[in-house]
């Protein structure tokens, strides 16, 4: 999945060639386990909101912050994947994540109020921005070049049962039990991924002087917000009717345009315009762009 992070490499990297690194199976294994952790939890609440908004007490307007506070941390926090696990280390990162996410998912479980349900999260989407693109890495580097098309057909796979999955093992939580295990469920799959990366996954060198572009960072990440924001909330407040909507609408258009004023201007931007003269990178961005949209806007109309 090409994403942001790219600009800055690699999720990290090894050190040791690829043909050397032992358990690659059981660290295949661990690492896909930490991806569809991440991948369920974004369509697994979608059944469970009608559920919820009994539970918390909420309209079904409010209660869809459970799904939007989710989408746009996970969206923004994606962008720096890539410089935090080389500047503290990629195996670091990888175990703070899925440790953080286990926990904060519990943590949604047993939430008591809307509020308390949208501030974790934001936590979880916080935590769950890493693992996919870390996991991506990881089996980039643990296989070699003539086995990488094999290592990414699994992780395709991955990526690919996690919103397959997602609504139906939703709403069978949900009626079997009830809807806070639809996050409960996350400590076992949070366990085996946390030992297993501890167990089989090697260090990874940390660049403590690498610098980052905070400018281009922070006004991506106020243009990807506040456009997520109109867009989920446009049809409930009647649009460019709505103060809330313009101002999003112009925050949206101002953080957009100062990124890419950034990026073009700037000396070590954030994302470097090169990225796109690779016409594979471009292709692969447009597809997830279009396979995410249908994707993501289909899960949550249908449950």
């Amino acid at each position: 999945m090409a994403r942001p992070a790219a600009a800055h490499g690699s999720a990290g990297g090894y050190s040791a060639p690829t043909q050397e690194v032992p358990h690659r199976a059981l660290l295949t294994l661990c690492a896909m386990t930490a991806t569809l952790m991440q991948i369920l939890d974004s369509t697994i609440a979608n059944v469970a909101l009608p559920y919820m908004q009994g539970s918390l007490n909420t309209t079904f307007d409010q209660v869809t912050w459970v799904l939007t506070s989710y989408v746009i941390t996970s969206a923004i926090m994606t962008a720096p994947v890539g410089w935090m696990a080389q500047r503290y280390g990629r195996k670091n990162l990888f175990l703070v994540c899925i440790a953080g996410f286990t926990i904060v998912s519990m943590m949604c479980g047993a939430a008591q109020s809307l509020e308390e349900m949208v501030i974790f999260r934001i936590l979880q989407g916080a935590f769950g921005a890493a693992l996919a693109p870390l996991s991506q890495a990881t089996m980039l580097d643990i296989y070699p070049f003539e086995r990488r098309a094999h290592a990414m057909a699994i992780f395709g796979m991955g990526i690919m049962i996690g919103p397959i999955m997602g609504p139906t093992l939703g709403g069978y939580l949900t009626e079997a039990f009830n809807w806070r295990w639809v996050f409960y469920v996350n400590l076992p799959f949070g366990i085996i991924a946390f030992i297993g990366i501890v167990l089989f996954m090697p260090r990874t060198p940390i660049k403590a002087d690498l610098r980052f572009d905070w400018t281009g960072f922070a006004v991506l990440a106020v243009g990807v917000g506040s456009l997520q924001m109109l867009l989920d909330r446009g049809q409930q407040q009647d649009w460019l009717n709505s103060p809330e909507i313009i101002t999003e609408a112009v925050l949206a258009g101002l953080g957009l345009y100062l990124f890419l004023v950034h990026m073009f201007t700037a000396k070590q931007p954030f994302l470097p315009p090169a990225l796109f003269r690779d016409r594979n990178f471009v292709a692969a961005c447009l597809m997830m762009f279009c396979t995410g949209t249908i994707m993501m806007a289909s899960s949550a109309l249908l449950a």
